[in-house]
């Protein structure tokens, strides 16, 4: 039986190495994997109490976790109140934020804060303007109903060493001009501010892919060249609803997207879709959140010298 020892931990030692080997390999395929980033674009709804058993008191930890089960690293939200944020910020410890009340340009009316991963995301700039012919101060313009803004930054990702261009955006429900003027300033002001470095935007635009602002956006303006819908980009079929607005209610609205992701046409998307899940059949919110995975390459990230 003694001679039979050594071989015995010999094959003990080859199946730890192997064993040491398959995790060492599985952490580094899930690193690589990971260092993909994982955007979200979520309207939350107002904290409205006639939506009664929808209301913000019901939904904040659904909306916080719809967040955080799908690794979102950064989202743009819209239509969230003060307190809103300040409960999601309890909510998601993990996460940080940055935006402005659009009434006042601090805490009053809704924001269009931008939530991102404080151990993978560093903020290196942000800034708010508002759509109007008056960016730089609050107000609203054409035929809009209110005041809307525009939240961005300039965003440093720890694990790739890289830096994007990040924009958060809900243009007005009413307005048919608002809008397409609007989408013009944004581009503009994206031109303006990224120049050719990596961008995404996100949003609820109140538009339709049929509609001019989203022509605009896709095609350009001017001289101002255009974004890619990441529906238009992904790698795989768009998964989910074609709808994003349910209005908490089971009717379906087909080829109805009016919250999208628009990034810079070079970037790769691995995956997208329309999270459109109910919990005991409650919607999160009265819109259903949009993601995509995107992978970020050295091509795709030009300096700013």
């Amino acid at each position: 039986m003694k001679k039979n020892l050594p071989r015995k931990r010999t094959a003990v030692v080859f199946l730890s190495l192997l064993f040491v080997a398959l995790v060492i390999f599985e952490a580094a395929s899930t690193d690589i994997t990971r260092k993909a980033l994982n955007v979200m674009s979520f309207n939350i709804r107002y904290d409205n109490p006639g939506d009664k058993e929808n209301a913000w008191p019901n939904r904040k930890e659904m909306v916080a976790a719809t967040i955080r089960f799908h690794k979102v690293d950064i989202a743009g939200l819209q239509e969230a109140l003060s307190h809103q944020v300040k409960d999601l910020e309890m909510l998601l410890p993990e996460y940080g934020w940055f935006g402005v009340g659009r009434d006042d340009g601090q805490e009053a009316g809704e924001f269009a804060p931008v939530f991102y991963r404080k151990d993978r995301l560093k903020i290196i700039h942000r800034s708010t303007f508002w759509l109007s012919e008056t960016p730089e101060k609050p107000g609203k313009a054409w035929d809009a109903a209110l005041p809307r803004i525009v939240t961005w930054g300039i965003i440093e990702d720890a694990w790739t060493e890289r830096t994007f261009f990040f924009f958060n955006t809900h243009f007005d429900h009413v307005g048919e001009e608002a809008r397409i003027k609007s989408a013009e300033l944004l581009l503009r002001k994206i031109n303006e501010s990224s120049g050719d470095n990596l961008l995404i935007l996100t949003g609820d635009f109140n538009c339709t892919e049929k509609d001019p602002p989203y022509k605009i956006l896709t095609s350009g303006s001017g001289q101002t060249p255009g974004l890619s819908d990441v529906y238009a980009l992904t790698k795989s079929k768009p998964y989910g609803s074609s709808q994003t607005f349910n209005g908490f209610q089971s009717t379906i609205l087909p080829d109805r997207r009016i919250d999208f992701i628009f990034a810079a046409p070079a970037i790769h998307v691995l995956r997208c879709g329309t999270i459109s899940e109910r919990w005991d059949g409650r919607f999160v919110s009265d819109h259903n959140a949009v993601l995509a995975e995107i992978e970020m390459t050295d091509r795709d990230n030009k300096s700013r010298d």
